[in-house]
This record gives structure tokens, sequence and C-alpha cells, in this order.
């Protein structure tokens, strides 16, 4: 087996960041008691300004002034973990979360899927880039090894043992996962490397060490098997950003917007699920929460459509209040089934597809401006389709096949009297008789006609004698 391990150094401040408008301004975590307040996390541009992880917060205000704050919370840094957690899944089918700071995979079965590993890991990066959460990422033959490779290295890829107990030699004490306490005192018994501390007699480590060092080095050389516990993504979808300021309008609420849609997206595509249903909850300082629901015909889970769904739909609502936060759920989560396209489609590049301008039509009109047609069973053209109010509940066995000549593509609402000259008769007639159960008899002679300026109609005359009626044209 071969497994990857992506460390994500500042899960916790990348978090915070990606729902900043300008994630480049300094800003600062702060945890601690309420006493003593410090910085847990700092971004680069508060880095630049001096500021450090552990600094006192009154101090770090006395050194430096222009950076926000935010506070660390650590139900905030689990819940990015799954989430990354669920956009991994959709690479490989074994992923963990035990270790600490960091994702482990196994990549081994992925890459007859993927491509080499250069190719692979290059797909990582793009899309947690993407994601906006930095990272570090190492390859090796067991997990562990490649966790503790994570600690000094990035980018490192190796295949076979001889290998990875050259590269896990090197490493220092204090990048090799020991707990401080063993790690310093190895450092006081002049140890620098871990091929020193493999060096000592095993007995004397057992005596003076707790027996997870000793675990620990086992499992990082591969000789004890690691029980990693898998992760199986939930069956519903739940992020929540608060906005750092009393959003007015629903302009001010589109980057936040992108931001969970495209998180949805990547967590429907980790589970090879679509979304058929979602809603957006806007939350105010007083008062209920505005609740904005939004439907799909269809399992979706491209993230620009998504996005340009909810965006339209927000667009029409009228905020009773500022938002001060904006969440999106999802419960369900039907499979998703790709639209089946040609080879060599000849739609052209610039053109939307059906799926996608439909369900952009029912944002913008409204959700009963855009609807399917049901063929019924019935003669008379007029009766022979149904709209979904119309729709009846249909049963099992009965068809709604009815055998017919042809039919024009635009059908008029009601028959009008054809004016003009006489049309030249192309096709016909084809008798229609029907419906004298409802009160709504029909005895009709139905032609193919093609009119005086070109055009090709359908036109019918009462059984029996009439003038000719227009019903429909054909293109």
């Amino acid at each position: 087996m071969r497994w990857a391990c992506i460390l994500l150094p500042h899960l916790a401040l990348d978090g915070v960041l990606r729902r900043c408008a300008d994630p480049h301004a300094p800003r600062a975590l702060v945890g601690g008691s309420s006493q003593r307040r410090m910085l847990h996390a700092v971004n680069p541009a508060a880095r630049a300004l001096g500021l450090r992880r552990g600094m006192v917060l009154t101090a770090a205000q006395a050194l430096a002034r222009g950076f926000a704050t935010d506070a660390y919370r650590p139900e905030e840094e689990g819940r990015w973990h799954r989430f990354l957690a669920a956009w991994a899944y959709g690479y490989s089918s074994q992923v963990s979360l035990q270790l600490p700071q960091a994702l482990v995979l196994e990549i081994q079965g992925s890459l007859g899927l993927f491509g080499p590993w250069p190719r692979f890991e290059a797909r990582l990066r793009e899309e947690l880039a993407a994601l906006g959460f930095r990272h570090r990422i190492v390859a090796a033959p067991n997990p562990v090894a490649a966790r503790v490779l994570a600690n000094a290295h990035d980018g490192l890829a190796i295949e076979g043992d001889a290998p990875m107990r050259r590269a896990l030699g090197q490493l220092p004490i204090q990048r090799a996962g020991f707990a401080p306490d063993a790690a310093t005192a190895f450092a006081r018994m002049g140890l620098r490397t871990l091929r020193q501390v493999w060096a000592l007699p095993r007995d004397g480590l057992a005596r003076r060490f707790p027996r997870e060092l000793l675990l620990h080095l086992d499992a990082m050389l591969g000789e004890r098997e690691l029980a990693l516990e898998s992760y199986r993504p939930p069956d519903r979808f739940d992020l929540r950003i608060e906005l750092g300021h009393e959003a007015e309008s629903s302009q001010a609420l589109l980057f936040p917007l992108r931001r969970l849609t495209a998180d949805l997206a990547a967590f429907l595509a980790g589970r090879d699920g679509g979304v058929q249903r979602f809603e957006l909850q806007l939350e105010h300082d007083r008062g209920a929460g505005t609740r904005v629901p939004v439907g799909l015909l269809t399992p979706e889970r491209d993230a620009a459509l998504l996005f340009e769904l909810a965006r339209g739909r927000l667009e029409q609502v009228q905020l009773p209040a500022p938002v001060r936060a904006i969440a999106l759920g999802a419960a369900e989560l039907p499979p998703f089934v790709p639209v089946h396209r040609e080879l060599f489609d000849p739609r052209p590049q610039q053109a939307m597809p059906w799926e996608s301008l439909r369900e952009r039509l029912r944002a913008r009109l409204g959700e009963d401006a855009v609807h399917g047609v049901q063929a019924h069973a019935d003669h008379r053209p007029e009766c022979a389709s149904l709209s979904p109010p119309d729709m009846p509940t249909r049963r099992e066995g009965v068809s709604t096949d009815v055998a017919h000549g042809p039919r024009p593509g635009w059908l008029l609402a009601k028959p009008v009297p054809l004016r003009g000259p006489m049309p030249r008769l192309l096709a016909g007639p084809e008798r229609i008789e029907s419906g004298w159960w409802d009160g709504g008899d029909v005895r009709r002679d139905y032609y193919l006609a093609r009119l005086a300026d070109g055009q090709d109609a359908w036109v019918f005359r009462p059984v029996g004698g009439g003038g000719f009626m227009l019903h429909g044209w054909f293109a």
C-alpha cells in the first residue's frame, strides 16, 4: 500500500481567512482564558508586523496596530477538518482524521484512476488552493511515516522501505512526532536525529519511556500496523459563515454565498452525489431568521450552477433586517447521474446546456414559470398534452401513446379562422372524432397545408362542411 499525508498546519486560521473579503490583511486568532488572551495563530501579514504565535494579546496590541482578531474555536477547526475529509473521500475510500492536523489517504488504489502520483498530487494541490487551505503533502509506504515526514518536508514522495528508512533517519528529534517530554529527554541525552534513537537499546527505551514511544517507532517503520479509523461522509451538509459586519443587501452576501456553494459542490463531489434541494438561512440580530429555499428539478453539483440558482433566489428576498450570518443546509443528497453526451458533442462551446438554462430560468422567473409537458392519451390536439397542475396521477399499465400523423411544433391555444386565398393541401385528411364522453365532442378533418406566403400550417375543416380553421404552424 501507499499513503499520502496532507498536513494542514494553519487549518483554524485558514478556515477564518477564507470567509474574509481580503485574506491578505493582517489577522490573528486569539485564544486562552479571559484573564490572559494569547495569539493562537497569525497570518503572514500579521507576522510581518512582528506578531508571533504565543504572544500575549496586550503585548501584540502595543507592538502593532491595524490587525484584526478572531476568537479561536476548536470546534470550528474540527468542522473544517471533517469538511476536508469529505473532499478527500472523492479520491480514496480510505481517509482518516486520526493523525493530528492532517488527512491521510490510501492512494495506491487511486493511481489507476487519477494518473501517476505527480499528476495526482498536482490535482490535490490545485483543489486545496482553490478551497483556501495551505498544506504540505508527502507520500510514503505507511501513513505514520508520511505524517512524520510531512513535519519537515513538502512534496517528498517515497517508494520502498529502504528509502523511507533513510529519510526518517535524517529527521530532527523535534520533528519525529514524539511527545514533548520525550523529545526533551532525547535532546538532553545529546541525540539529534531519529537514526540515533534507533541505535539505542530497545529494552533501555522500554524502561525509561512510556510504551507509546516504542509503538510510535514501530509504526513509523511499518513494523506494526496502525488501526486507523476510516472516515465516512455524513448524509447531510451544513455550513455556516459568520459575517464580520452587518449586510444590508443581498449583494453584500454574494461573497460568502459563493464560498458556501463551492464548499457544497466539493462535498458532493467527494461523496459522488448531487443535491436537489437546499436552504439558505439568513441570521439577524433580532427576530427570526430568513429562510430561502432553493429547489432543483434534477440533482446537480456544479458549483457555478448552484451559486447562480442561490443568487437568483436570494435577490428576490426582501431582507427584514441586516444579516449577521448565513448558513447553508442540504438534507436531500440523491445520487448524481451526469448528463449523457456524445463523444463529439456538436453543441457550440459558448452554448449553455439545457439543464443549466432550465434551472436558471426557474430561479429568475419562479418555480411555476418553467415546467414540463406530459403526453396525455387523447386524440384531440388541445387535450393531448398536460402541464403539471393538470397532470393526473399516472396509473401503472396505462399507456399515454396515441398513434397519429404529423403534428406541428407550434399549436395554437385555440383554432382561428384561416384568412386569405385557398391553401394548397399537401397531406390529409386525418379525421379526428373524439370527446363525446366529456361534452367536448369534435369531428374534424386535418390537413397539412401550404399557404400563399409559403408557410406550412396545420388546418382542419369540420366534418360535414365549413371553412378552414388554423390550428398550428410547422417549422
